[in-house]
């Protein structure tokens, strides 16, 4: 009995144990510590993926809208080639348009020299003056028929209003009748049209 005591007592020499609650509260304060860093790392990492994906999503609109503009440029330079090439084009055939036309038109002048020509030689050749007149005269009327049939007519000259769109007056004189003043007195060169616009202007004499 005695040696049990003695055991028991030799058990408990040292100090008796006791339950450490400062030593509980600090394991437990570190690792409700080290949940809540995890649960801020997962955050921090979910809030740093945010934006990146909202970045990669600007980056392919970006790219979306750089690869718009190249195609629009593409298209204008090709626009701007082609309206390069069509007033190359209008240019060119206005160009050969005047020159064939300035060319038909003297090309039709040919038979009217060639009638003078022959008119000059026969008066030359004929001592009747009569017969000479007659043929300058079919020659002016053909002349005339010709240019009229391209659209160059000569102004009316029964019209005696002066106007300085279509006259040029060279010399005025004075006129007894107020009516006359103002007016065209005599043409000394007759003015021509094309169409509707003036040729030549004719030249006149006013009444002052």
């Amino acid at each position: 009995m005695s040696m049990n005591n003695n055991q028991n007592q030799d058990n408990f020499n040292g100090e008796e144990p006791k339950f450490d609650a400062e030593s509980l509260r600090e394991e437990q304060g570190a690792a409700a510590a080290e949940k809540i860093e995890e649960e801020m790392g997962e955050a921090i990492t979910a809030a740093e993926e945010q934006p990146e994906d909202e970045v990669t999503a600007l980056r392919k609109q970006v790219d979306a809208l750089s690869a718009d503009v190249a195609k629009e440029k593409k298209e204008y330079m090709f626009l701007m080639a082609e309206f390069d090439n069509f007033r190359k084009r209008t240019l060119r055939e206005k160009s050969e348009l005047i020159k064939n036309a300035g060319e038909n038109v003297l090309k039709g002048l040919l038979p009217i020299v060639d009638d003078f020509e022959r008119g000059l030689k026969a008066a030359g050749d004929s001592p009747d003056s009569q017969s000479v007149r007659e043929g300058m005269e079919l020659i002016y009327n053909k002349l005339k028929k010709y240019m009229e049939q391209n659209g160059v007519k000569e102004m009316d000259p029964a019209d005696d209003t002066f106007d300085t769109e279509r006259h040029e007056a060279i010399s005025v004189i004075p006129v007894p009748d107020e009516s006359k003043k103002g007016k065209i007195i005599d043409t000394v060169t007759k003015g021509y049209m094309l169409n509707d616009k003036v040729l030549r202007h004719a030249k006149v004499v006013v009444g002052q």
